[in-house]
């Protein structure tokens, strides 16, 4: 059995004075992938024993940012979708693994009054390529905060929401473009109606006290490894981001 976690962490520095270290021991995962680290190399001591870890840093000092412990040996590790237009941000890991490509990522936010909307989808496409282009070579495992709920259960205010960063048609209608290039939503493969299970509440209103979230963080997976699937979960009993961490089984 494999464990893989995913984890949008806001700041890996404040998450780690709330408990991040004692969270990662108890999730016990053999990868452990980040995002939103906001940090440059040595701003951080961090290390485990038994993993490796491999880091992806913005330019733009204190955003963005991705990261992967692993406690297993990857055949390589790339940084970057290997586009300038999309590679300063510190967004996208690629561990090569044996059997499968493991893509951590932190995609864009499209911003208030959708200021980046553009932007967002000249990414998603690109994106998509990218994984399509691996997926050539073996499976791939995809994981992270893709930065939108998929469907009107995944949030809890769908209505208020609808052209709000994060839920628009158009970032809807590329998720399911993504999913229908040959990827599964782990998550909704074995829980496909369920309602009220968030990654994601702002800081905001209470939001997390009245469970006023949206789910927009992922495991998808090739389906090539449908059979491989084994379990998946989101943990929204972890605290010290305003992400949860989610978790995918792999037998």
């Amino acid at each position: 059995m494999m464990k893989l976690i995913s984890w949008n962490v806001n700041g890996l520095r404040a998450c780690a004075a709330k408990g991040f270290e004692e969270t990662f021991r108890k999730l016990d995962a053999d990868f452990f992938c980040l995002q939103e680290t906001k940090m440059q190399a040595g701003q951080l001591d961090m290390e485990f024993e038994g993993y490796r870890s491999f880091w992806n840093y913005a330019e733009k000092k204190g955003y963005s940012g991705t990261a992967i412990f692993t406690k297993h040996e990857p055949v390589g590790v790339t940084y970057g979708m290997g586009i300038d237009e999309h590679d300063h941000e510190g967004r996208v890991i690629t561990m090569e693994m044996p059997e499968f490509y493991l893509v951590d990522v932190y995609t864009p936010n499209s911003q208030d009054e959708l200021a980046r909307l553009d932007y967002r989808m000249k990414w998603e496409d690109d994106f998509r390529n990218y994984l399509l282009g691996l997926e050539k070579n073996k499976p791939v495992i995809v994981c992270g905060d893709l930065n939108v709920a998929h469907k009107e259960i995944d949030l809890k205010n769908p209505k208020t929401n609808r052209r709000n960063a994060g839920f628009t048609d158009e970032e809807r209608a590329k998720f399911s473009t993504l999913l229908e290039s040959g990827f599964i939503d782990t998550f909704r493969y074995f829980y496909p109606d369920a309602e009220g299970i968030y990654s994601w509440w702002s800081y905001r209103f209470r939001s997390r006290e009245k469970n006023a979230g949206w789910r927009i963080d992922y495991f998808l997976v090739s389906k090539g490894l449908q059979e491989r699937i084994e379990g998946a979960a989101i943990h929204n009993e972890i605290f010290g981001s305003d992400h949860c961490p989610v978790e995918l089984k792999l037998r």
